[in-house]
């Protein structure tokens, strides 16, 4: 009876410790210090973190996604899984280098492959700046602004390299999407102009 009186008391004060104390210590000093991680780097419309489906002119398009039956869908993050010989993945990437073509008329040179291909986890929230560059002309057509102008904001938005050396520079979709709102006002609210190039 004895040894079960110990055991019972010692579960109780490490559930209290570790079930209630750790977890809200951890959690107080995450908000102090860390606010922007410890609340998983939402932004009003969604996370930094994970891609979300953009697929009007005036916005910034992310990467094609396989999480998902539809892609985008945080609760299936993977790849597709199709090698390069797939016909499935050749279909699907002939498929989407076709419909960019015919949404993207005024860009030129090659599509960026970043735009073709969906990335491992299906949820990269970023391009290359070349990929965001590369949909300039589209989005400011859209606008109603100069292509310089959009260019100018994706140089400003492009986050550079990790500790100067990891990684390569990159543009976050969302935040970049966010700042053409922004700096160019809500594209809903804003009437389309002439393109100005």
């Amino acid at each position: 009876m004895r040894t079960l009186l110990i055991a019972l008391r010692t579960t109780a004060v490490t559930l209290v410790l570790t079930g209630l104390l750790y977890p809200f210590v951890v959690t107080a000093i995450g908000e102090v210090f860390f606010p922007g991680s410890s609340n998983g780097s939402l932004v009003r419309v969604g996370s930094e973190l994970l891609a979300q489906p953009f697929s009007r002119p005036e916005y910034f398009h992310p990467r094609p996604s396989a999480a998902g039956d539809n892609g985008f869908d945080a609760t299936s993050s993977s790849g597709s899984n199709l090698g390069p010989t797939s016909k499935k993945l050749l279909d699907r990437v002939a498929k989407d280098a076709d419909a960019l073509s015919r949404e993207n008329p005024a860009d030129e040179g090659r599509i960026p492959a970043e735009l073709l291909t969906a990335s491992g986890s299906g949820l990269d929230p970023h391009l290359s700046p070349e990929a965001a560059l590369w949909q300039a002309p589209r989005i400011a057509a859209a606008r109603g602004i100069s292509t310089e102008r959009v260019r100018n904001l994706v140089t400003a938005e492009t986050e550079p390299r990790t500790l100067g050396f990891l990684g390569e520079p990159r543009v976050n979709v969302l935040l970049l999407n966010l700042a053409l709102d922004r700096q160019f006002g809500h594209a809903a609210e804003k009437p389309v102009k002439a393109t100005v190039r």
